[in-house]
């Protein structure tokens, strides 16, 4: 049992005027956000699909003239005079939720918007080459008719390739294939100087290979990646198993429903997540693969969870608490992308009634609201009270301390539902910036083999539970003691997040060796900003981030003597 305790008991808070205007902004949802997401929904589609009637060597044309022009552009920067390297991407259109302030220090702009193509699926290698703002939406519709998809694909439609290769991609097969940047075979990227290269895992490029991911864009400018492809089936055989008990015994009931303890590949399932909706209550969900026959055959339930008027995901899963364990069928696509309309359970917090069958079914059409749209129309005010008042983090943890970590944030955030899905972090050939912990191969611990440990998201995305009770509650504080918890843990924090890791405890954090000695041989230092400077909260200027680079540089060096 571990030595947490119950949650702690706080005082009451004073309600300030951004609290009334949070209460109230399902009305700038309903009226602006919803119409104009629609909107470009829409038109980013019909983009989309007369991008696909182009064919191979066309694409491939007008991807090579937008690959010149990102050359032209490096090479024309004037190193004395111009500013860091960074996107021409306007800060609010990333889906990430930590704040770009980096790109309010002078800069020097590069436009990748061009780069939204699918340049070739590839059957006989299996390989599906696209570029970076690729997103998850838009390749599962290409491929998933053709029985294939990617062997990781990100559950919500607008996360891009980019930005699971840059930051962090996750989904329910990573137990089985990893993070996303597992199942890339190459990335293309344009380093400072203007030079296009190739990196694989074999070739003279191999530990910029190994370095791009986690890296946020701070080697080079990515135009181009190729991504393993698997076979797939048009159903998922999903299986709904509740779990009750302690969060201990959650946990291992979790670590149950894939990883089983005689290690028989034959029990392991396809995908998996969970879903802990209090202290002492949880549904764990299981899917593999089934053809249209199977699915078909008499007195087996199909659902669509993708039609608009559906309940959402996350609630219906919850019916498994009264129902108990239950399977159904799922059309894979839709099955991929199950959270979408709700962005998780986000969406209860952005439109309180959303979830009511009346919205569903007259409006629901209309989810979910481009995350990029509701960043825009937020303001100052209402972006840092989200920081304080709000979570969206996600804890990378041993498989075998996902008790201790759900028990963690009971206690410090009491925040439900929680998302769980496990993923294997590999022992690779060099060490990046997130690693197994030592030794893990001799423990051998449950869900651990040889050449991987297995480790899970914990996602903590919603309102604490001390801010529901209208009770006072430190955002800042407890993101920080979660972040050192990890550290302690050897887990990890997604840098999509808002973070308030100092540049000591970040590189405790992640391994800065392999990234240093990328950013130095491909002369990445004095071009991008560094990968802590990118993610610290606040604003920069760019005499900051220069000194400060330096000076972190000069004792690198200095160790390194």
């Amino acid at each position: 049992m571990s030595d947490l305790e119950a949650p702690l008991v706080r005082p009451k808070r004073k309600k300030i005027w951004v609290d009334y205007f949070i209460q109230f902004r399902w009305i700038v949802v309903i009226f602006i956000v919803l119409p104009i997401s629609a909107t470009l929904y829409f038109l980013t589609y019909l983009g989309d699909v007369w991008s696909e009637t182009k064919s191979y060597e066309k694409r491939q044309k007008e991807h090579d003239q937008n690959v010149k022009k990102v050359i032209k552009r490096l090479k024309g920067r004037d190193a004395s005079k111009d500013g860091l390297v960074c996107t021409a991407r306007k800060p609010w259109i990333a889906v990430g939720m930590r704040n770009v302030d980096y790109k309010r220090a002078r800069h020097f702009e590069v436009d990748l918007s061009a780069f939204r193509n699918i340049i070739k699926i590839d059957k006989e290698r299996m390989i599906a080459r696209v570029e970076p703002l690729v997103n998850m939406g838009q390749i599962s519709r290409v491929t998933v008719p053709m029985n294939l998809s990617l062997a990781v694909v990100a559950e919500l439609d607008d996360l891009t390739v980019g930005g699971l290769i840059n930051g962090y991609g996750i989904e329910g097969s990573s137990h089985v294939h990893g993070l996303f940047t597992d199942t890339v075979e190459a990335y293309e990227i344009v380093l400072a100087g203007g030079e296009l290269v190739r990196a694989t895992r074999e070739n003279e490029y191999s530990d910029l290979f190994y370095a791009i991911p986690w890296s946020q864009g701070t080697l080079g400018l990515l135009v181009a990646a190729e991504i393993r492809l698997v076979h797939i089936k048009e159903y998922m055989k999903l299986t709904y198993i509740p779990v009750k008990g302690d969060l201990q015994t959650i946990a291992q009931g979790y670590m149950d429903s894939f990883a089983p303890r005689d290690r028989d590949p034959a029990k392991i399932p396809d995908f998996v997540e969970g879903m802990v909706y209090s202290p002492s209550e949880g549904v764990m969900m299981t899917g593999t693969y089934a053809s249209r026959e199977e699915a078909k055959r008499k007195g087996n339930k199909i659902n669509n969870v993708g039609w608009w008027f559906k309940p959402w995901f996350y609630q219906y899963a919850q019916t498994a608490l009264k129902k108990g364990e239950f399977v159904e069928y799922i059309p894979t696509r839709e099955y991929y992308h199950r959270h979408t309309s709700s962005l998780y359970w986000e969406g209860k917090l952005i439109l309180p009634f959303g979830d009511q069958f009346w919205f569903r079914f007259l409006f629901g059409w209309l989810m979910p609201p481009k995350v990029s749209l509701l960043k825009a129309t937020q303001g100052e005010a209402i972006r840092n009270y989200y920081h304080e008042m709000h979570v969206i983090q996600d804890m990378l943890v041993p498989l075998y301390k996902v008790g201790d970590a759900l028990e963690w944030v009971d206690r410090e955030m009491e925040v439900y539902p929680l998302w769980l899905c496990p993923h294997k972090l590999f022992k690779q050939p060099v060490k990046s910036m997130i690693s197994p912990e030592p030794g893990f191969e001799y423990e051998m611990r449950q869900g651990d083999t040889e050449d991987a440990q297995m480790y899970t998201d914990v996602g903590v995305y919603y309102a604490p539970g001390p801010v529901l009770r209208g009770e006072v509650f430190d955002g800042v504080e407890a993101v920080r003691k979660m972040e050192q918890w990890l550290i302690e843990n050897h887990g990890y924090q997604p840098q999509y997040a808002v973070s308030e890791l100092d540049e000591r405890s970040f590189w405790r954090m992640f391994d800065a060796d392999l990234y240093e000695h990328c950013r130095r041989k491909y002369r990445a230092v004095g071009t991008f900003m560094s990968i802590y400077y990118k993610s610290k909260k606040g604003r920069k200027t760019e005499k900051e981030v220069r000194e400060a680079e330096q000076a972190h540089l000069e004792t690198a060096y200095a160790e390194g003597d």
